[in-house]
């Protein structure tokens, strides 16, 4: 895979649209779940240098989380309260027609003027789809489904007269008028995609135009993507990465270890527990016994992404170097979470940010490559110019 060294990582964050934060423990976590707090946080994210944030989808109280908010519905809020965030909607195949959320989000689109996406999640969860009166398929089945509904998604969007026949669904003659706005550089709104499955990395490959891992230290990340990278090049297609991270970053790594500490030893253990038989028993379900939060213990869970697993933790130097060497590896989007998301989101944009920019300009200046930011150097960031 090539490594653009002269393209700036992009930087993304977990909305909190469900109650409990982003770790399952009783730690104090200075976040809240509802819009108010949510909206002003969006703001302060835009500002701080993150170009995207990620909504969560949930239906049904679990791991922790005993509220949630529908995960379109508070990104077009979230796109309505800021200017130049891009919000990800995560959806569930099984729970939408894809010509319904196709139109959706092209609304979406012209609301934000170019700025919606979303996150094909196929499914783990058993209980909210047979609570519906769902179908629930196995596995491998879900990812054929997701298949075809991306490509429906991707055909209505770019497409007049669009039809597809498949094994779930069938579009017939079909557009979408107006299509999602002409954004430079972006053929249609992105698709981000996550699945650490087989099935899930070949369908990554064909189809997404990212692809979301769970937190992975760098061999474990390297070794998770290379099934999409692959599955890629079987089809001509060049997805890019994002990577999820939990951040503590404090004055001395010693405050922030113990940060860590204190999270594992408040853990909501029958929560976690309760997670871990879940993701355990659809890791099994596959083929191959390959899947999402094969490898995780009990401590990895208690931030329900392996956010600790990438190891932002530290001084904000450290982060900051961290992540730069995910990005020598192929990262192209962080995507992270903190106890407390507006305070550190605003800090991470000022304390963390600007040395990231510094080590990219100087790891690009060493390949013979020019490292520009929008027309705004690293310098000038640190200047708060």
């Amino acid at each position: 895979m090539a490594i653009d060294l002269s393209q700036p990582l992009k930087f993304a964050y977990w909305v909190p649209n469900v109650s409990g934060g982003l770790v399952v423990s009783t730690i104090e976590q200075r976040t809240s779940w509802d819009f108010e707090y949510n909206k002003k946080l969006a703001r302060i994210a835009e500002n701080a240098g993150f170009e995207y944030a990620l909504s969560q989808t949930r239906y049904a109280a679990s791991y922790g989380a005993d509220k949630q908010h529908e995960a379109t519905s508070f990104s077009l809020a979230l796109l309505g309260a800021t200017e130049k965030l891009k919000v990800i909607a995560a959806v569930h195949p099984g729970m939408w027609q894809p010509g319904v959320l196709a139109k959706f989000i092209i609304t979406a689109d012209h609301i934000s003027n170019g700025r919606a996406a979303v996150n094909i999640v196929s499914g783990w969860l058993k209980s909210e789809f047979t609570g519906f009166g769902l179908p629930w398929l196995e596995h491998d089945e879900r990812y054929v489904r997701t298949e075809e509904f991306i490509r429906i998604l991707r055909g209505l969007w770019t497409e007049q007269n669009f039809s597809q026949s498949g094994k779930y669904y069938n579009i017939t003659d079909f557009t979408l008028n107006p299509p999602p706005v002409d954004v430079p550089g972006r053929p249609h709104p992105e698709v981000f995609f996550g699945g650490n499955s087989t099935a899930a990395q070949a369908t990554a490959g064909r189809v997404a135009d990212w692809y979301f891992s769970n937190g992975k230290d760098l061999e474990g990340f390297k070794e998770n993507i290379a099934g999409v990278q692959a599955s890629a090049a079987d089809a001509g297609r060049h997805p890019r990465f994002g990577l999820n991270g939990f951040v503590i970053a404090r004055d001395t790594e010693k405050e922030a270890r113990e940060t860590l500490r204190e999270i594992v030893a408040k853990a909501h253990k029958p929560a976690v527990e309760g997670f871990r038989d879940a993701v355990q028993e659809a890791g099994a379900s596959t083929k191959d016994g390959k899947g999402m939060w094969a490898d995780s213990s009990f401590e990895d869970l208690i931030q329900y992404n392996d956010g600790f697993k990438t190891q932002l933790i530290g001084t904000p130097e450290q982060v900051a170097e961290r992540i730069v060497e995910y990005k020598k590896i192929g990262v192209n989007l962080m995507l992270t979470c903190y106890l407390h998301f507006q305070e550190e989101v605003e800090a991470f944009g000022k304390d963390i940010l600007p040395i990231v920019r510094e080590l990219e300009a100087d790891l690009a200046r060493k390949e013979g490559l020019d490292f520009i930011i929008d027309d705004v150097t690293p310098e000038n960031i640190k200047a708060g110019v």
